[in-house]
């Protein structure tokens, strides 16, 4: 940790200051005066905080501001030496001979040794520059052509940061080194702690090997502190990086660590009342900036701005167990981890949105499936009593076509039993009338008895379209065929095929497709004009086949339904029985009529009787 600070020798200044001066490193006035000439003295070290902010912000500052440029220039004092009247002669003859042709528009000392530099030589060295500064106290005698800010030191503010994030505090152990400015910071210190002193007890371990302090923080007592002031040479004449110092303490520490400027933040300490060192240099090189434009330096107040501000690193709060509710309010929380939600807040925000919107898409669905589900059970229940209404009614049809059979049957037995045997008396009778009638009437009589004839030929023609009753005994190609010779007309020959029909086949069905031909022959010779009418019957694969066609005028399907009772009869008949029809026509085209009988009922798996 520790870093040996390097010092130039006395004569070292003189030596190097020459050299330039020799070679021509300092440029003539006169090559550059459009630019402005800026010299910056600092008293710490390149590395510190002060001088990274500095050498970082203000030649950015000063070029911004100014369209001509910046011809920018620093130094640093070594504050060590600075004591020693030998260092200042020779670093003052060092400036002297590296700047001596060189005009600086403002010259800024940055802190308390700067600024008593640059005033105690400002007539050798700087004649009438005017001179911009910051300091920790207002400077001991006026500084002519001068303006700057007072930035005074507060180390009492983070006591009381402290006491409000501990309640129970009690001891306050304060940490500084050996150095001369380490010791000047734990004097102003402990002036600032006096008016606590009644509530807590202050420990100083001021000038403390490293070693002894680390044996000392390793074992501090409950409800304590640690404050850390300021180590750039420990008891062992060590010298150390300020805040690698304050890191190391704070590891060590078993109580958390709390400082006054904020460049200890991210070294493992709690924080504090710090003072803000990127503002004080705006501050600075706002005056500077100011000052470069035209305004006289002296017509400038001098300032003395607060600029301390709670501070917290997240982190050492999670680590001491200090709760965030404890800070007071406008705390600056630093290094703070985000959690899930500040993260990824518009993705979750975005999961939970989709999310929701599935949710009532799925809700909305299964509101769906259920409205969809009773209406099922509607459609069920519908279709079940639809089912059953068709049931009844198939039913009904059936018995309504065996009633109408049972009625043909009554009446044929009666044409044939009664009507016809009575025909035949009276055929009887006309003949034995004829033979006793005299010559002349004997034509009357054969007329009476031929017609007589035609009437018993139509009653037994009758009898027999109304119930066939040969169609049981010989079967239903047989009847078929007699149908056909019985139809058939000289202008309207009937055509009769048959072809691998089964037998035998049960009497439903044998009396079905009878009715068929038979309804669809009669409408064919009284109502299609057709030259040629062909029947077919064929036993396939795909069940008992029945064909009927004419090359009639044909007539229109759908209009035709419901104005007649044939094909209302063809389909009540087939649809008894379990088999199917189709009707093929158009005007001018023809018939064509196709049955099918599936093959279970062909073998007699449904018996309706019909």
């Amino acid at each position: 940790m520790a870093q040996p600070r390097r010092h130039l020798a006395l004569t070292s200044f003189v030596v190097i200051a020459a050299a330039i001066h020799a070679g021509g490193l300092v440029a003539s006035a006169s090559s550059d005066d459009q630019q402005k000439h800026v010299l910056v003295l600092y008293s710490t070290r390149r590395d510190a905080q002060v001088a990274v902010l500095g050498e970082k912000d203000l030649p950015r500052m000063l070029d911004a501001g100014l369209p001509e440029g910046v011809d920018y220039y620093s130094e640093y004092i070594d504050r060590v030496r600075f004591a020693q009247p030998d260092y200042r002669s020779a670093f003052r003859d060092f400036l002297r001979l590296k700047y001596e042709s060189r005009r600086f528009d403002v010259v800024i000392a940055m802190g308390d040794m700067p600024l008593e530099f640059v005033s105690t030589n400002r007539g050798v060295l700087f004649a009438d520059a005017p001179i911009v500064f910051y300091s920790n106290a207002p400077p001991p005698e006026t500084i002519g052509n001068a303006t700057g800010v007072i930035i005074r030191l507060n180390f009492s503010g983070t006591v009381e940061f402290a006491r409000r994030l501990q309640p129970d505090l009690r001891q306050v152990f304060v940490v500084s080194g050996q150095e001369n400015g380490d010791t000047t910071y734990e004097r102003a210190a402990r002036s600032q702690f006096r008016p606590f002193e009644p509530q807590l007890t202050f420990t100083y371990l001021t000038g403390l090997t490293t070693t002894d302090l680390d044996a000392r923080l390793a074992v501090l007592p409950m409800h304590s502190m640690v404050y850390y002031v300021l180590v750039n040479r420990d008891g062992a004449g060590q010298n150390f990086h300020p805040l690698e110092y304050a890191e190391h303490v704070a590891a060590v520490a078993n109580a958390p660590t709390y400082s006054w400027v904020d460049s200890t933040i991210d070294h493992g300490l709690v924080g504090g009342n710090l003072k803000n060192q990127q503002t004080q240099t705006e501050l600075v090189g706002q005056l500077a900036l100011r000052v470069l434009r035209g305004e006289n330096a002296a017509s400038i107040p001098v300032s003395s701005p607060d600029l301390n501000e709670n501070q917290v690193d997240w982190r050492q709060l999670r680590r001491w167990g200090i709760s965030e509710a404890r800070l007071p309010a406008g705390t600056r929380v630093r290094f703070r981890e985000l959690s899930i939600w500040d993260r990824y807040k518009f993705y979750i925000a975005g999961a939970l949105a989709v999310l929701l919107a599935q949710t009532v898409l799925i809700a909305g669905l299964l509101v769906q499936r259920a409205r969809r589900r009773q209406a099922e059970e509607q459609v069920r229940g519908s279709q079940a009593e639809l089912q059953k209404s068709y049931v009844r009614i198939r039913d009904l049809g059936a018995r309504l076509l065996n009633a109408q059979e049972g009625e043909r049957a009554r009446i044929a037995r009666e044409l044939h039993d009664d009507v016809s045997q009575q025909m035949a008396l009276l055929e009887m009778d006309l003949k034995l009338l004829g033979g006793a009638l005299q010559k002349d009437d004997e034509g009357l009589a054969d007329e009476a008895l031929l017609r007589a004839r035609t009437v018993a030929r139509s009653v037994h023609d009758l009898s027999h379209r109304l119930h066939p009753a040969k169609l049981r005994l010989i079967g239903l190609v047989p009847a078929l065929s007699g149908l056909q010779r019985e139809l058939s007309q000289s202008d309207l020959p009937i055509r009769f095929t048959h072809d691998n029909v089964p037998a035998p086949i049960p009497p439903e069905v044998t009396l079905c497709l009878f009715r068929v031909v038979q309804e669809s022959l009669q409408n064919a010779t009284k109502y299609s004009h057709a030259r040629q009418v062909s029947v077919d019957l064929t036993g396939t694969a795909a069940g008992l086949v029945l064909r009927v066609a004419d090359d009639g005028v044909g007539f229109d399907v759908e209009a035709a339904w419901g104005k007649g009772l044939g094909l209302i009869s063809i389909g009540e008949r087939l649809e008894a029985i379990g088999g199917t029809f189709r009707i093929q026509s158009k005007a001018g085209s023809g018939t064509r009529l196709e049955v099918v009988i599936p093959p279970r009922v062909v073998e007699g798996a449904e018996t309706v009787a019909v």
